[in-house]
């Protein structure tokens, strides 16, 4: 669906907005509101989290503090903003009550500016890049924008009705788009599911579904094929950690010629070097959210030392076959639940694995690269469409908001229907 442009624009004389609406006004963020600076307990207002979704009731992943009593208050209808670069898109018009830390940006809008319309605004990926174009710090890449700042940016916000068409128009067409993009991560996730189920089965069952089975004594493997067999992983690798080491010289250093691959837990990285491994080498992550991820390592490789690697030493096991039993095998179950989780190579090596006959190993391999190949041609084409979707929704909001396109008509055509449904 394509939408007109307004009959007449004028030259805001900035560059975010651009031409704007003749009859919107211009006017700066510090005239149209005022920041909210009252400090309060999280126990009197509850903690609030400032994400990429908006704001919402304090998430379980968040950094918890002692200081309790130095947050800042949010009303509802208050719009908060992360001003830390590296936290860009983090804000939201906000419905509850609470608190946010002392890093978040708190404003309330005055009786002329509709609060869904300063929630599209604000959240557009142009006023994003204009807002942290204000900010200030000492590092390249990390810069806070502060109020005082903030309010010198130009806005040009229509008239309140406009704002509330406008916004009513976002609020439809953008529910739209996400509950698309939902679909498609519902998708993505089901084929992560099915794929980590033809994992698991194929490399703990293998192919001939009337093979007699088994009991492995193993809990998580269950029953396995009879002519397996099973044996710790100390009978066929080794294990040993990367190194850290002078992390300066990354970036030109060569092995044999070549540009070197850095792996760490989370596939290529950049931080340390363990020398030349052979290619029956697997990279594992052992600490953090990389906690328990394989891969399988290129001939020469870079490893961080937050990173286990494992070298197959005997040719009755396939590296390529143990790695897909890792990865069945869900090692970040054995990380300790703490705030770091961690596992050793002790643990990894006390693993026990199935072993069926080297040629049925060869068969499983590629069996999975045909099958997993599919699920990942899906993944990609769901992913891409989540892709269009989101530069979709973001191109749509900064139009709208900015006065590029008109959708005061679209808007009004559209508030018939909806009031039937709500009747």
């Amino acid at each position: 669906m394509s939408f007109p442009p307004y009959a007449e624009y004028k030259d805001s004389g900035v560059a975010w907005l651009g031409a704007v609406p003749e009859h919107w006004e211009l006017t700066r963020i510090g005239a149209r509101f005022v920041e909210r600076r009252e400090k309060v307990s999280d126990i009197d207002y509850p903690p609030l989290s400032v994400t990429k979704n908006g704001i919402v009731p304090q998430l379980e992943t968040a950094a918890k503090t002692d200081d309790n009593d130095n947050r800042k208050c949010v009303l509802a209808g208050d719009f908060v903003i992360n001003s830390r670069s590296d936290r860009k898109g983090s804000s939201g018009l906000s419905e509850l009550d609470g608190s946010v830390s002392l890093i978040n940006t708190v404003i309330r809008p005055d009786d002329g500016m509709h609060g869904r319309f300063v929630h599209h605004l604000f959240r557009s990926v142009a006023f994003q890049e204009e807002y942290y174009r204000y900010g200030k710090g000492i590092v390249a890449d990390l810069w806070s924008t502060n109020y005082g700042e903030m309010k010198a940016i130009t806005l040009a916000p229509p008239p309140l009705a406009e704002q509330k068409a406008i916004a009513g128009f976002l609020d439809r067409e953008v529910g739209k788009i996400d509950d698309l993009v939902a679909e498609q991560e519902r998708l993505i996730a089901l084929l992560k599911e099915k794929r980590q189920a033809v994992i698991s089965h194929t490399v703990t069952k293998g192919l001939n579904p009337n093979a007699p089975l088994k009991d492995s004594g193993i809990a998580w493997l269950g029953q396995i094929p009879a002519h397996w067999e099973v044996a710790s992983l100390r009978w066929y690798v080794t294990c040993n950690s990367g190194h850290s080491f002078d992390t300066a010289s990354l970036s030109t250093d060569r092995l044999d010629g070549f540009e070197v691959p850095v792996f760490g837990g989370n596939g290529l990285m950049g931080y340390t070097n363990v020398g030349n491994v052979n290619d029956s080498a697997l990279v594992i992550g052992r600490v953090g959210a990389l906690c328990g991820n394989v891969h399988v390592a290129p001939n020469v490789v870079w490893v961080t030392d937050n990173a286990l690697v494992l070298r197959v030493t005997k040719p009755e096991l396939s590296h390529l076959y143990l790695a897909w039993v890792l990865m069945a095998r869900r090692l970040n179950d054995l990380a300790a639940k703490t705030a770091q989780p961690l596992i050793t190579g002790s643990q990894v090596l006390d693993q026990r694995s199935p072993r069926p006959p080297l040629g049925e190993q060869m068969e499983i391999l590629s069996f999975l690269e045909s099958r997993l190949s599919a699920f990942d041609a899906l993944t990609a084409e769901a992913q891409s469409a989540i892709t269009l979707l989101t530069e979709r929704r973001a191109a749509l909001i900064s139009a709208a908001v900015t006065g590029k396109i008109d959708v005061r008509a679209a808007n009004a055509s559209a508030k018939p229907s909806a009031e039937m449904e709500n009747a």
